[in-house]
């Protein structure tokens, strides 16, 4: 962009609302990770089948429809993101947990039970 006077002038970068710095750089996501208390278990359903549910993911930060079917890629499996949870069929906790390192999410707000 050249201003009359021939001199160029900078165009400003997309600002976070949040927190303020530039979006290419912007940390809110990764703080928003840090904060997640996760939990991973096994439940037992109807006709001895198991699943593994995922639960504490914010889904307002999060598109857990999204991050369930990377999920499900990544542990072989079929699945699904319901009420804010994610369900993998079988005993998917270890590769879960795995995963979820992988992202980016802290270990220490994982709890695998």
């Amino acid at each position: 962009m050249i201003h009359p006077g021939g001199v160029k002038a900078k165009v400003m970068a997309d600002i976070c609302p949040i927190c303020g710095l530039p979006r290419d750089i912007c940390i809110c996501g990764e703080i928003s990770k840090e904060q997640q208390k996760i939990k991973i278990r096994l439940e037992t359903r109807k006709f001895k089948r198991t699943i593994t549910l995922i639960e504490g993911l914010n889904s307002k930060e999060v598109d857990l429809g999204r991050l369930a079917q990377k999920m499900k890629s990544f542990c072989a499996c079929g699945g699904t993101a319901k009420n804010g949870q994610i369900m993998l069929q079988g005993d998917q906790r270890e590769k879960a947990y795995q995963f979820l390192i992988q992202i980016g999410y802290p270990k220490e707000n994982i709890e695998v039970q």
